[in-house]
């Protein structure tokens, strides 16, 4: 409600206008605040003091556009029925799907025209709203305030299925609904409640189609027994007002358009201003949708009977005692207190199956769906430099007044060479048939809604921003934690290229153990040849030439190359632990190594110290081989590492 407390609020009661009149200088009132100020004889503006029209003062129209943005500002909670009630199904695939006049139809004193479809799938009898369950077209019902063109189309929505008469029922039944359309001068609208007269009274003999002229007395026979049985039992009557009701400031400008649900609260007959007794009905709206003309968020609740003058010389006074079979309950709101009379007709085909409509693109905020009812009605845009007409219809001023920018207010007239008075030139209003050329004379903007509809364009604005400011800074984030994923991707990546390249390197280190195996097959069975004939020779030489390995070193010494060896594999550290898991190791390696220096000598006499004596030492120097000190054995082991892409 933020929207619109600044923007709109009535000058006589300082709250938000129920039921919004605007007059042509662009101020916005209540109804009844405005109605009470023309009753005491004014015919100025509270506000400016600009004249207001005379039609408007004596037949006010209700600014729909801003009920229904009062209404949205809102944010109304809608009151949904606690159960729903199966009601029966009508076929009628045959029926063309829009209603059409032929020209046969179109002529004087021929029949109705061709009425289409049937879109709901309720039973002609049917009492009680519209619920979305009997429309498979739309999936929503038939709503309050829904409009159509003609009563052709508002009969294929089964709101009110008769195309002229005024009352749809059974005597022996109830009645289902009734149309206000101006049809009886006795009528009197008040919105929330009106006095409905019942049909009858008139001649309508030979080819007469209608009579305004009333001839007789009612009685309570027919369609006004429907409605008295309705109202005895308290069931729900559909409502529908036509443009035709010209009394009315409820009725709408064009077409007809269902109201809601009311209820029969009394019925009566009594001496109507012709002369001759009508049967007259009090209908008491008690529907949980807001009604159209309101800007209430919630619907109905129950409220006192207003007290009716001419009940005082009524007769044939009939009054419901039981409770009403349509009634209100607190939490859930109006709906059936008892299961409702069950159809009397016949049920001719199931439900054809669903059909889907396409839905379209809706404005997702709430200050969105203000601006689409802040909508020019000729170019279809949110307003600017809004106009609002004495007919209560809303226009942007440049549209307006080019639509009768080739047209001037006053015609001249000349006759036989003299000149006649002037004749004004009627303008009517886009929307409707009212003339409003005195107020094209001097149009005023409609400064209230220019002003809110500014506000809720910026506020629009300011919301777009944020939100994109937001998307980037949620991109931003997302590029921040993929940069992070990367990181530990590029991590996960070195550790399996690693891991790869550890097994390429085994796959090497295998695939060259195996070609040093190929290709050196010859030299290990030669020494596999010399080592036999050693053994064939004696094993005590090469059990002692063992024994010499071991013994070169002294203990002391044999100590510190062991020391040596465990601080050089710590100081390894992943090398080492990739040489302990290639076939072998280091200690593969070094044995390798033990064996190629040993292999230097030509015979294996020379691994006897005792046979060669000093001159084992001078050969094994001059081979540059022979038994191997810690640190160079190291070194040797580290370049074979190498050589073999173990490092």
């Amino acid at each position: 409600m933020g929207l619109l407390d600044d923007k709109f609020k009535c000058s006589f009661c300082m709250q938000l206008p129920e039921r919004p009149v605007t007059t042509p200088c662009g101020h916005n009132f209540c109804l009844k605040c405005f109605q009470k100020w023309i009753g005491q004889g004014k015919r100025t503006c509270a506000k400016c003091r600009a004249s207001i029209p005379p039609k408007m003062a004596s037949q006010p129209r209700i600014n729909s556009a801003l009920v229904v943005a009062i209404r949205m500002a809102k944010t109304p909670k809608r009151a949904a029925q606690c159960s729903s009630t199966p009601y029966h199904f009508i076929g009628n695939e045959s029926r063309p799907e829009t209603a059409f006049t032929t020209e046969r139809a179109k002529r004087a004193g021929k029949s109705n025209a061709c009425s289409g479809q049937i879109f709901v799938t309720i039973a002609p009898d049917h009492l009680g709203p519209i619920l979305a369950e009997h429309d498979p077209k739309r999936k929503k019902g038939v709503l309050v305030g829904e409009s159509w063109e003609d009563r052709m189309e508002c009969r294929q929505w089964g709101a009110h299925f008769p195309h002229v008469a005024g009352i749809a029922g059974q005597s022996g039944y109830g009645a289902q609904s009734v149309a206000l359309s101006g049809g009886y001068i006795d009528d009197e609208d008040h919105g929330e409640w009106f006095l409905y007269t019942g049909s009858g009274g008139r001649d309508l003999s030979g080819n007469k189609r209608t009579n305004k002229d009333q001839s007789f007395d009612q009685t309570f026979v027919k369609l006004n027994e429907a409605l008295r049985i309705s109202c005895k039992n308290g069931y729900p009557v559909r409502v529908v007002r036509s443009h035709k009701e010209k009394r009315s400031s409820y009725a709408p400008e064009t077409g007809v358009r269902y109201d809601g649900i009311y209820r029969i609260e009394k019925c009566w007959r009594k001496v109507g201003i012709q002369g001759f007794k009508v049967c007259r009905y009090l209908f008491v709206r008690c529907d949980n949708e807001p009604a159209p003309w309101t800007s209430d968020e919630h619907g109905d609740r129950p409220r006192p009977l207003p007290a009716i003058e001419e009940l005082k010389q009524a007769i044939d006074i009939t009054v419901r005692k039981g409770k009403a079979a349509w009634d209100y309950e607190e939490g859930c709101g109006w709906k059936w207190t008892r299961p409702p009379p069950p159809s009397r007709k016949l049920l001719t085909s199931e439900n054809n199956g669903e059909r889907k409509r396409k839905a379209r693109n809706a404005p997702s905020t709430i200050k969105e769906k203000l601006l689409k009812e802040f909508s020019c009605h000729i170019c279809w845009k949110v307003m600017t430099l809004p106009l609002t007409t004495p007919c209560a219809h809303n226009f942007c001023k440049l549209c307006l007044l080019e639509s009768y920018a080739d047209q001037s207010f006053v015609r001249e007239r000349t006759r036989g060479g003299r000149t006649l008075r002037a004749q004004k030139v009627v303008k009517k209003c886009p929307s409707c048939t009212n003339d409003i050329s005195e107020f094209l004379q001097n149009p005023q903007v409609n400064r209230e809604v220019m002003e809110l509809i500014e506000s809720l364009q910026k506020k629009i604005e300011e919301e777009n921003i944020e939100g994109s400011i937001e998307e980037e800074s949620e991109v931003m984030e997302k590029v921040g934690e993929g940069g992070d994923n990367e990181d530990d991707d590029d991590d996960e990546e070195e550790t399996q290229s690693d891991a790869v390249e550890e097994e390429s390197s085994e796959d090497k280190i295998d695939n060259q153990g195996n070609k040093l195996s190929e290709d050196g097959s010859d030299g290990d069975d030669t020494e596999k040849k010399k080592l036999e004939s050693a053994n064939g020779d004696s094993e005590v030489n090469a059990g002692n030439s063992s024994d010499g390995e071991d013994n070169c070193q002294s203990p002391a010494k044999k100590t510190n190359s062991k020391r040596k060896q465990t601080e050089s594999t710590k100081r390894g550290g992943k090398k080492a632990k990739k040489s302990e898991s290639v076939g072998g190791g280091v200690e593969d390696i070094v044995e390798d190594l033990k064996v190629e220096d040993v292999g230097g000598s030509s015979t294996p006499n020379d691994f006897s110290p005792k046979r060669e004596g000093g001159k084992k030492k001078s050969q094994i120097q001059a081979n540059g081989s022979g038994h191997l000190s810690p640190s160079s054995l190291n070194r040797r082991v580290t370049r074979q590492m190498k050589l073999q892409g173990l490092s």
